[in-house]
């Protein structure tokens, strides 16, 4: 069924809906209501204009296209599974929660509180702007996706992000089993207490990176203005530019042109760390 050209702003405008079609529709108006499209299935929205709360709870096979979510369109998408969304803005707080196979393309997101407790989810070619983005979800895929914000990615589990750029304090906090390729990671005391975490290839910026984490891993990275760095980690890392210093790593070993300061003020730190140019094994110097 096709729907064009129509305002809703009733409660439950359209609630139980199966097969619809809406292109260039409204959720909005006086009568302020909510959960326009609560409850339905296979639902193709092309150009909806969204400023109502809570659209999109307990669907099935969602296809959203050139949508806008206003910032009063609050929890647009909660406990729905198989969704896609391309070339919308998002820009609600809380607008995804709880959904389970979810694919979003090109979309402008600015939502506090995005993405918790998502399974399944792939992303690419996005710009956000969240605090607390992606907190406990599972089963990540993140491509070309920058992010600015606070406290991103905390609790997430068995993820990839590549070709990414994240600002972002606190990220990755409690994360485990998760790579990041090729990617900018700039933000004060990134991934602590993380697990079974890799880096390849990126650039990570600020202070009091990767602390108290097991199983840490970083190959090629650069490292830029990174002082205190893996305190009680284990970590094994093959760093390309000079570390302002390092503190206390528990265990494995550290390869970096430079190592400006190495602080071991606690009996229990046995990390290896080894400074020098890589071509030559003779050059290393070795502290242990």
């Amino acid at each position: 069924m096709l729907i064009e050209n129509q305002r809703f702003d009733e409660e439950r405008a359209l609630y139980g809906s199966h097969g619809l079609t809406l292109k260039n529709c409204a959720f909005d108006g006086a009568a302020d209501g909510e959960s326009a499209l609560k409850e339905c299935r296979d639902i193709t929205a092309e150009n909806l204009f969204c400023n109502l709360r809570y659209p999109f709870w307990h669907d099935e096979n969602l296809k959203i296209t050139r949508t806008e979510m206003t910032d009063l369109c609050r929890a647009a998408l909660w406990y729905s599974s198989n969704i896609e969304i391309s070339d919308s803005r998002l820009h609600g707080i809380k607008a995804l929660r709880e959904c389970r196979g979810v694919k979003i393309s090109g979309c402008d997101i600015n939502s506090p509180e995005f993405g918790w407790s998502v399974t399944d989810i792939e992303m690419n070619g996005c710009t956000v702007q969240s605090e607390y983005f992606m907190m406990r979800s599972e089963n990540m895929k993140f491509t070309d996706v920058e992010m600015s914000g606070k406290y991103s990615f905390q609790y997430i589990q068995n993820a990839v992000f590549d070709n990414c750029i994240f600002d972002t304090k606190d990220a990755f906090w409690h994360a485990k089993n998760v790579t990041v390729r090729n990617s900018v990671v700039k933000g004060e005391y990134l991934g602590w207490y993380c697990e079974n975490v890799t880096f390849e290839r990126c650039k990570i910026i600020g202070t009091q990176p990767l602390c108290y984490c097991m199983g840490l891993k970083l190959a090629d990275c650069e490292m830029i203005n990174t002082d205190l760095c893996f305190e009680k980690s284990e970590v094994e890392a093959r760093i390309t530019t000079p570390i302002i210093s390092v503190k206390n790593p528990i265990s494995g070993s550290i390869y970096a042109p430079e190592i400006g300061e190495i602080i071991r003020d606690d009996e229990n730190s046995h990390g290896v760390i080894i400074e020098g140019n890589k071509s030559n094994e003779s050059d290393y110097a070795t502290y242990l």
